[in-house]
């Protein structure tokens, strides 16, 4: 097998080499079409990971969620599931040049039809769309409308994903916009969904949330934590090097 050198020798033409993680995560991912955002690494640092977990990520993308948990956690294995194969090649290589190919896989697949055995993750992530296939403009290029609108996956497909995937007690981890989280937290129940922890995301002192972040117990007792809120980027460790 060759020996790459370099990130950049598996990049791509229209593709860039992107790290996040002050250096520590190197991403391929497009120059132009669907790019990860400050959201994903938001949904990383919030996820709660116990030594021994293992992770499955709806809608991976170029994998930025999963593999930022695998190198500041103590998560043990994970799985990317992602329905677009030029993210799948991208997530894929991605592994390659983080070092990560053991600890991670990347399949293809659909979050309506998961090719996966029931009951074996202790938590899935999603950043899921965040606006309704039939709300607001359409992006004419594919890759971003499938992010940004319920095209391939509704909530309630997301919601039945992690409901079937869950081990007993396991925890779905996502962020979603604050105007809409009346909507998921009453949806996370008729899928047996537990809200146990919410943190608002707010992008200054002097504006009102536009994101928050929820974890969900599977059989869950009633009771939510509210955790102090985050304002701006969170953590500048996440910050990117674009």
């Amino acid at each position: 097998m060759k020996s790459y050198r370099s990130p950049e020798e598996l990049a791509g033409p229209g593709e860039s080499v992107d790290a996040v993680l002050n250096g520590r995560l190197k991403l391929i991912q497009p120059e132009k079409g669907y790019r990860f955002s400050m959201d994903a690494l938001l949904l990383s640092e919030f996820v709660s990971v116990k030594p021994g977990d293992f992770l499955v990520d709806l809608g991976t993308g170029c994998g930025v969620i999963p593999m930022a948990l695998l190198l500041t956690s103590p998560l043990k294995h994970a799985l990317g599931l992602e329905i677009q194969q030029d993210l799948v090649s991208q997530a894929s290589r991605n592994l390659v040049i983080n070092g990560l190919s053991e600890k991670m896989e990347i399949i293809r697949g659909d979050i309506r039809r998961v090719p996966l055995s029931e009951k074996i993750a202790d938590i899935v992530t999603c950043n899921p769309p965040y606006h309704k296939a039939d709300s607001g403009r359409i992006n004419p290029d594919f890759s971003k409308a499938v992010a940004r609108h319920e095209i391939l996956a509704s909530l309630d497909d997301i919601l039945g994903a992690a409901e079937r995937l869950l081990r007993k007690k396991g925890r779905l981890a996502m962020i979603y916009p604050s105007e809409r989280l009346t909507g998921l937290i009453t949806r996370c129940r008729w899928f047996n969904l537990e809200p146990k922890r919410l943190q608002v995301v707010y992008p200054s002192l002097h504006s009102s949330s536009k994101l928050a972040l929820m974890e969900a117990f599977l059989g869950g007792k009633p009771g939510l934590e509210v955790l102090r809120p985050v304002i701006g980027q969170g953590d500048p460790l996440l910050k990117t090097s674009f």
